[in-house]
Parts: structure tokens; sequence; C-alpha cells
């Protein structure tokens, strides 16, 4: 049994996906907040989940607030950690301490729009697709091994708000799958490649519906 961690900043919809896709051989041992008024700490605990605030605030640098989530995390003895919309940059001796085992999901189709407001910077660029990407995290922000991107096509009348929606739902798809096959030990990392067993491809494409 595979142990998971997942990190949160807010409600945690992409956490809510990976708990309730029962993934086999995978057991979320706990859910970690940096913001205590995180929405999705309730909902973890509703379902039994261990879930614990660590308040970024309440540190004086980034590396000391790195440095307690890192020995938060580590006292449950996960075998993966999940990035699940936590919204902190992590410094690189965090990120080095797992790596291999670190996911993570930004709302773009990365190397495109890392960072923030992906969704309009799309909509500005008049990209005709959009989506997500789950890859592998390095210290190099929203950059790393990809695993799975899903895309969804862009309407003419599609807003911020209504593409991050439809971007949404292709994330609750495509993130336990990522982790599916972590879990089951299919993924391989070969430079910026993640190789899905042993396969020649750039990690995996989910296509427009």
């Amino acid at each position: 049994m595979k142990n998971l961690v997942i990190l949160i900043s807010g409600r945690g919809s992409n956490m809510q996906a990976l708990v309730e896709a029962n993934i086999p051989g995978a057991r979320v041992a706990a859910v970690i907040a940096n913001r205590p008024d995180a929405a999705g700490l309730a909902w973890a605990a509703a379902q039994g989940i261990a879930t614990e605030a660590l308040d970024h605030k309440a540190f004086a640098s980034r590396e000391a607030f790195d440095a307690a989530l890192q020995a938060s995390i580590d006292r449950h003895q996960p075998d993966l950690v999940v990035l699940a919309g936590f919204m902190r940059i992590l410094t690189a001796d965090f990120t080095r301490h797992y790596a291999g085992r670190m996911l993570n999901i930004h709302p773009s189709l990365l190397p495109a729009f890392p960072g923030l407001h992906t969704h309009q910077r799309a909509l500005d660029a008049g990209c005709r697709l959009a989506g997500s990407t789950v890859h592998f995290v390095t210290a190099e922000l929203d950059h790393g091994p990809v695993v799975i991107q899903g895309a969804v096509a862009v309407a003419d009348d599609d807003t911020a708000d209504s593409l991050a929606a439809k971007v949404l739902r292709v994330e609750h798809r495509i993130y336990p799958q990522a982790v599916r096959w972590w879990v089951e030990g299919r993924l391989q990392i070969d430079g910026l490649r993640v190789r899905v067993d042993g396969g020649q491809g750039h990690g995996e494409l989910l296509s427009p519906q």
C-alpha cells in the first residue's frame, strides 16, 4: 500500500477527485494545508483522513516554512507527495528531498503559461486549445517531466471563468490517472520525458471531447 500525502491551499477539488477515485494500492495518509481556513480540510476530515494546517504566515522565511512542512509530511511516511492547488513556491532543498516522488497539476499545457492567470493568458494569446498538465516537481516553477496533459477546445465566447471550469473537469480526470500510473509502478523518468510502460511518448495526452 502506497501512502499519499496531499497538499492544498483552498477547497481542494483535485484532492477530492483523488480521494474519490479510490485508487487500488493507494492510501491518502494525510491532507495538509498552508492556510488554516482551507475548505478542503473539513472535507478531508469528514472522510476520516488525517488533516493538518500549517500557516505559512507564522514563519519568518520560506526556508523555515518548508522545513516545518517537510517534517509534517514525513511523519506520515509518504511514498508520494501530491500538490493539489498548493499555492506555494517551494525551495530547492524541499523539491530535492521529494525528487521523483512529488507530483503537481498546473492549469495550462506546459511549457506554455507557467505561473498565474493561465486561462486569461491563453485567451489573450488566441489559443485554440487550453488544458492542464501533471508533472513531476523540480526546483524550477511549473517545470519538470510531464506525465499527462489534458486539452480542451477554446470557444469563441469563452471567458477566463468558463475556460477554467472546462479545464478543471479535465484535471479531475488526468490527476487520478497520473497517480494511478505512479502507484502501479508504470512511470519511468528519462530526463524531461516520462515513459509510461517503457513507451516512447512524452507523457500522455487526453484530447478534447
